[in-house]
C-alpha cells in the first residue's frame, strides 16, 4: 500500500486578517493526491468542514481509517486522482498541523491557546491562495466542499475568479440562520462552562474541557443526521432488554452520542472548535458591500448540490445561492439529491450524488 505523506509549509510573510489581527509568521499543513500534469491545469482544492482536516483521502503509515472523504477521492473514483491532482489544507485554526491555538505562538513559545486570533472563511480562502502560490499553480479547475467546505469554495469565486474555473458547492448555505447560530452558541456555552476550560489557557495547565468539548460535539452530531436515519438506525432501541429507571445510558442512540462526543475529544481542540464556529456564523458574502462587484467580475461555473433530508443546511439555502448566481446570469448547474442521510449524506456513498459529481467534473475537467 501507498501511504499518504504529510506536508508542511513556513509562511514568513506576515498574514493580514479580517478582525484586524496579524499572524506574523505560521504554518500551512496540507496533503496532495495525484499528479500536476505540465501545464498546471488539472488542480482541484479541497476545503474541509467545521471537524475535517488535511487527510480527506488514503491512509497514513499506521492508521486503520483512510482520511474523510476517500469514497470520494481517488483513484477511478468520482474525483479521480488518475486524471487530477486534489490538494487539501488544514485550515488556520485548526488542530491538524496548521497554525493553530495548540501551536506555539513565537512571541511567547507557549501555545496559542485563547489567544490564537478569530479567522474568517475570507482568511481561509487569502491562505489557500498563498499554499497556491507555493505550489506554482496558477489555477484551481476545481475547488470542492461540502458544509463549511463549501461556503469556502463560494468565497474562492468572488476574492479570486481569476484563479477558479470550478465551484463545486454541496449542502452548503449563503450564511447562518439564526437557529443555526444558537445551535453554535449553545455549543460554545458547552465548552467555555466546563471546569477545565481555563479562561481558553487550559493546554498550560495540563487540562482539557473534555465535558464540554463532547457535549459539543454531540449537540453537533445531532444536527447532522436527519430524523429518518435516526430512526433507522437506533429508533427506541435499549442497551438492554428493560427499562432501569435511572439516569444512566439506557437507549441506544444516548449510546452512540457519548461515544462521539468521547471519542471527538481524543482528536480535536476546544478552541479551535470556538474559531470554525465563529468562522461559520460570520459567513454572509451576500451583504458584502463588494458583493456585486465580485459577482459580476467572476466568470467561475457552478455546481450546487443539496440533500433532502438535511435540515441543518436544507435545499431552500443552496437555492438561494442558486437563485442569487442566476440574477447575476452566472453558469450553474443544481441539484437535490434524495437521501435520507441528513447534513452528514455530503460525505456518504449515494448512487445519485456520486454519478452526478463523476459526470459534472468529467465533463469540465478540461477546456
Amino acid at each position: 500500500m501507498k501511504y499518504v505523506q504529510e506536508n508542511k509549509v513556513h509562511i514568513d510573510k506576515p498574514l493580514k486578517l479580517n478582525s484586524g489581527k496579524i499572524l506574523k509568521s505560521y504554518d500551512l499543513m496540507y496533503e496532495t493526491y495525484g499528479e500536476l500534469n505540465k501545464d498546471a491545469t488539472n488542480a482541484v482544492l479541497i476545503c474541509h468542514a467545521l471537524s475535517g482536516n488535511h487527510h480527506v483521502a488514503g491512509f497514513h503509515k499506521g492508521d486503520d481509517k483512510p482520511g474523510w472523504w476517500d469514497n470520494m477521492i481517488g483513484s477511478g473514483k468520482p474525483i479521480n486522482t488518475d486524471k487530477l491532482f486534489v490538494v487539501c489544507m488544514n485550515n488556520l485554526g485548526g488542530c491538524h498541523g496548521s497554525s493553530g491555538p495548540n501551536t506555539i505562538n513565537s512571541d511567547t513559545n507557549e501555545p496559542y491557546g485563547f489567544e490564537f486570533p478569530i479567522v474568517t472563511v475570507q482568511d481561509w480562502v487569502n491562505s489557500q491562495k498563498i499554499l497556491m502560490d507555493c505550489l506554482k499553480i496558477d489555477k484551481w479547475r476545481f475547488v470542492i466542499g461540502g458544509s463549511l467546505g463549501g461556503m469556502q469554495a463560494f468565497q474562492w469565486s468572488l476574492d479570486y475568479p481569476e484563479h477558479i474555473d470550478h465551484a463545486v458547492i454541496i449542502a452548503a448555505s449563503p450564511k447562518l440562520t439564526a437557529q443555526n447560530i444558537a445551535f453554535n452558541e449553545v455549543a460554545r456555552q458547552a465548552i467555555t462552562s466546563d471546569p477545565d476550560w481555563c479562561e481558553g489557557n487550559y493546554l498550560k495547565f495540563g487540562k482539557i474541557p473534555k465535558r464540554g468539548l463532547a457535549l459539543a460535539r454531540m449537540l453537533g452530531h445531532i444536527t447532522y443526521l436527519s430524523d429518518e436515519s435516526m430512526a433507522k438506525k437506533f429508533g427506541r432501541d435499549l442497551k438492554e432488554d428493560k427499562i432501569n429507571f435511572n439516569f444512566d445510558v439506557e437507549f441506544q442512540i444516548e449510546s452512540y452520542l457519548r461515544y462521539q462526543g468521547e471519542k471527538f475529544v481524543t482528536s480535536f481542540d476546544a478552541n479551535t472548535y470556538l474559531l470554525m464556529t465563529k468562522a461559520l456564523d460570520y459567513f454572509d458574502p451576500v451583504n458584502d458591500n463588494n458583493f456585486y462587484d465580485k459577482i459580476n467580475r467572476s466568470r467561475t461555473k457552478f455546481m450546487i448540490i443539496s440533500f433532502t433530508s438535511d435540515w441543518r443546511f436544507p435545499p431552500a439555502r443552496s437555492e438561494e445561492i442558486v437563485k442569487t448566481l442566476i440574477k447575476h446570469n452566472k453558469d450553474v448547474s443544481y441539484a437535490c439529491i434524495n437521501s435520507d442521510g441528513g447534513h452528514d449524506a455530503f460525505l456518504m456513498k449515494n448512487d445519485n450524488y456520486f454519478e452526478i459529481m463523476r459526470t459534472y467534473i468529467e465533463a469540465n475537467k478540461s477546456d
